[in-house]
């Protein structure tokens, strides 16, 4: 039984399938103007946990994932430039290449992150008459009007407007005491508009502009909103009501708000039965934002050193419901902690080929099995799930073939590529010192059994003495 919280009954609940055994999942991917920032990758991240549980617990999944390649203005009040539009003037490259460009980066860290790509991406260039089509419904049942720069969503028409808003934000709301509602939205009052809720539907390209994306429509040239363009993209893809709607934390009081209000306008249903939203990643400074410059790409840890898996690794250590406060030092402890997981990983495989094969599991093991479900089957809890897993690792009482067994299960859903850690192969030259240092550590010439150990630390590297004798480990193990 998979609980869920769900931000749309602000409770957690039982997850049931519309049809059984089959999942319809839209996440709301990345608006292809820059590199996606590791913030936005936490998001990315918690989702793939979520398809991997639905898949752990027998499901068929439709995952659907749109890429904003136009209509994402600088500001939630529907106003500035496209954030598209104005990175290709600053790169002097076409908006098309800028899209085509970023999208293929923000592929390729999900591929280093072992984040399982979607069924069917969505273009939102590729949807534009089945856009016009949607707001020509919304239009036919009077939720629009016609200001100087656009067709604009009329909130005050729909009663259950802001579903997922708190409570007390909703009363405000649907007492028109705007003063107060800017409390919490604060999106400033736009000319024409009726109330800074309203949303643009259709945006009109200004006189004397030339855009490198606009289109001719019924109200004139020009682009769709970004909240129209997910609508239309999950529905047309899912139908409606679909199953999980997922995205980040800051898109429940704007841009899924708006794509409820949007279908129920239209379709007289909700978009989505479950809404589940990942927390932010925090610098020390706060919130991390394009808009203020203080992100950090997944190629800037690269870079520096980091095996990409351990960002992964340290996204597991917290609930995807909290906050998560990034510093190079958690990263460089959870990438301690991965390598050593592969390590001890790797001996359990190795002891485990000297064991014989294993016909079944004991009792202790499969406790341990159903423990972990009942852990990621509760609203994705990975940190108790983690701490599980090294449990699991320092049994004595376990099997090593139990051990790797259970381990290469968990990381069915941690995605840590464990199942690819092989027996390390020691070069021969390393071997020699190895030889060379025991001999002195015999005779105790314990400077030259020193430096022969710093001269293997040099070359990635590490002896460990035991009672058994030195054992020999890769720096970086990856």
């Amino acid at each position: 039984m998979i609980q869920l919280f769900n931000t749309l009954s602000r409770k957690k609940q039982r997850f049931k399938a519309i049809r059984a055994k089959q999942v319809g999942l839209y996440t709301c991917g990345p608006t292809v103007y820059f590199y996606a920032h590791i913030g936005n990758l936490r998001t990315f991240l918690f989702e793939d946990i979520l398809k991997r549980v639905l898949y752990f617990n027998g499901y068929q999944v439709r995952h659907v994932m749109n890429i904003t390649d136009v209509g994402h203005l600088t500001s939630d009040a529907d106003t500035g430039e496209d954030k598209i539009e104005k990175e290709a003037k600053k790169e002097r490259k076409t908006a098309w290449e800028i899209a085509k460009f970023y999208t293929k980066a923000f592929k390729r860290d999900l591929s280093l992150l072992n984040i399982k790509s979607p069924d069917i991406w969505c273009k939102a260039t590729d949807y534009i008459k089945d856009q016009i089509d949607f707001i020509k419904i919304l239009e036919r049942k009077g939720f629009t009007y016609k200001i100087k720069d656009g067709i604009y969503f009329d909130t005050s028409k729909l009663k259950t407007y802001g579903r997922l808003w708190p409570e007390e934000m909703r009363k405000i709301f649907q007492k028109k005491d705007l003063k107060e509602f800017q409390k919490y939205a604060r999106i400033p009052m736009v000319e024409g508009k009726k109330s800074p809720t309203d949303f643009a539907l259709w945006k009109f390209t200004p006189k004397g502009v030339k855009r490198q994306m606009e289109w001719d429509s019924p109200w004139g040239r020009g682009f769709p909103g970004w909240h129209t363009e997910c609508v239309v993209m999950s529905a047309k893809h899912l139908g409606v009501p679909f199953d999980i709607h997922c995205g980040g934390i800051d898109h429940i009081l704007i841009h899924h708000t708006n794509e409820i209000a949007q279908a129920e306008a239209a379709f007289g249903k909700i978009l989505a039965r479950f809404w589940l939203h990942g927390e932010f990643l925090l610098l020390k400074e706060g919130k991390m934002a394009k808009s203020k410059g203080n992100i950090i790409t997944l190629g800037e840890i690269i870079k520096k050193g980091f095996d990409p898996l351990s960002f992964r690794y340290l996204c597991l250590t917290s609930h995807y419901r909290s906050q998560l406060r990034f510093s190079w030092e958690s990263l460089k402890s959870a990438q301690n902690a991965l390598f050593s997981l592969k390590e001890k990983f790797r001996e359990i495989r190795e002891k485990s080929e000297k064991e014989k094969s294993l016909k079944k599991i004991s009792k202790r093991a499969k406790r341990y099995l159903n423990d972990f479900l009942t852990f990621i089957n509760d609203d994705l809890n990975t940190p108790k799930a983690l701490a599980l897993l090294w449990k699991v690792i320092k049994d004595e009482k376990l099997s090593n073939k139990e051990k790797e067994k259970i381990v290469l299960e968990f990381d069915k859903i941690f995605g840590l590529r464990l199942k690819k850690v092989k027996k390390l192969k020691i070069p021969q030259e390393v071997k020699k010192l190895v030889e060379q240092r025991e001999k002195y550590r015999r005779k105790k010439e314990w400077e030259k059994a020193d430096a022969i150990r710093e001269k293997l630390k040099k070359m990635g590297y590490l002896i460990e003495d035991t009672k058994e004798g030195p054992k020999i480990k890769k720096i970086n193990q990856i």
